[in-house]
């Protein structure tokens, strides 16, 4: 869990300024986005292959790979990836395709293992990838490791998340991507919390989704039962880190800090943070020992997205107490996005696709979605 600092303080004294003059942070001016920005087939398409496949994107937490020898395997907008800890420790990323006719090595989900060995001719490979037996070798002609081990992607485990780049050959320095949110991200210590539960949750388009974690605008009139009974509407702290962002939200207890002298302050306790590591991760602060992270990713069409939702503990719940406290924050997170946030977003993508919405105008109370765009358009008009 995340100890008051005086990073905390200082996060503190900027929301109780801004609930004092009923302001929040803003960008400079407003932000016109075109429908298209949404909808254009042909952006949806770069944006899959310059930004989802060419960037590192969080696939997983250290923590669903728990020992040697386990493996997740998922696939990623049609690509098949299966991760793996071998024996070294080092978690590896590889295509989870065999060499020979491109049989699927695992299903998909979790397990442990001692080798990769095909289903379909019991091809093996051992845990970094290594192609290490043939059934029939004598009769199958001449091939070896050197042509046929396993396909490799750039990967890293940093900070409790593992990276991953989905095109094999484009190696990548996390460290150097993360810049100053690398700290940040480590403050949490996530690769020491209890994997509680996840699920995948169906969308609307990838930024339709995306947009709504983004600023609290929203929280009183569409989450006044889950997460509007606990965040102040309309009040948001906002700070980047390059193409990374970290907004805070006030909780509703906020209030008590006015007639509280700042040396008494448990600040941790009246402000929500949300590390957003562009293009698709965020980590949803520590809420009485619970963390929510989301992983979102597009769909098969503009239209559609797919967020992977993960709920931590700071540790295993051990008693009837702290198991009801852990499935009410796992409901709520639940609630808030699968039965709030994406109603809405499936109505905004439905208005969307009709052709009739030509624009959108994100206000200056809303500058976490106007840097996200900002950054989106960037690296969709880079040449790569």
């Amino acid at each position: 869990m995340m100890l008051t600092t005086d990073e905390s303080i200082d996060l503190a004294r900027r929301a109780v300024a801004h609930f004092c003059a009923q302001t929040t942070d803003q960008a400079p001016d407003t932000m016109r986005l075109a429908a298209e920005t949404y909808t254009d087939p042909e952006r949806y398409r770069r944006e899959v292959d310059r930004i989802f496949r060419q960037l590192p994107v969080a696939l997983a937490l250290g923590v669903e790979l728990p020992a040697p020898k386990t493996y997740r395997a998922m696939t990623v907008m049609n690509v098949p990836v299966v991760l793996v800890r071998a024996e070294d420790g080092v978690v590896r990323a590889f295509l989870n395709v065999c060499r020979h006719r491109g049989a699927q090595l695992c299903k998909a989900g979790e397990g442990k293992l001692q080798r990769f060995v095909c289903p379909y001719h019991a091809w093996q490979y051992d845990l970094k990838g290594t192609l290490k037996g043939r059934y029939g070798e004598a009769t199958f002609g001449k091939v070896g490791p050197d042509t046929h081990s396993l396909t490799e992607l750039p990967c890293a485990e940093r900070h409790g998340v593992i990276w991953v780049c989905l095109t094999p050959g484009e190696p990548f320095d996390i460290d150097r991507w993360l810049g100053d949110i690398g700290p940040k991200l480590e403050e949490m210590k996530l690769g020491s919390w209890h994997l509680h539960s996840q699920r995948e949750l169906d969308g609307p388009g990838w930024k339709v989704a995306w947009d709504g974690y983004l600023e609290s605008y929203h929280h009183t009139t569409v989450h006044p039962l889950t997460v509007g009974r606990y965040t102040i509407g309309n009040l948001t702290l906002h700070d980047t880190f390059g193409p990374h962002q970290r907004i805070v939200f006030a909780r509703r207890t906020l209030e008590a800090l006015k007639v509280t002298p700042e040396a008494e302050w448990d600040a941790e306790a009246h402000i929500r943070r949300i590390h957003l590591v562009f293009p698709n991760l965020a980590i949803s602060g520590v809420i009485g020992g619970h963390c929510l992270v989301s992983q979102m990713f597009p769909g098969a069409t503009p239209s559609s997205s797919v967020t992977r939702q993960t709920i931590l503990c700071a540790h295993a719940p051990t008693s009837d107490e702290e198991r009801k406290l852990t499935e009410e924050f796992s409901e709520t997170a639940l609630r808030a996005v699968r039965d709030e946030d994406y109603v809405v977003g499936a109505g905004v993508q439905q208005s969307l696709d009709s052709g009739m919405v030509t624009s959108f105008t994100i206000g200056r109370n809303e500058p976490a979605i106007q840097h996200f765009h900002a950054t989106l358009a960037q690296f969709n008009t880079e040449q790569r």
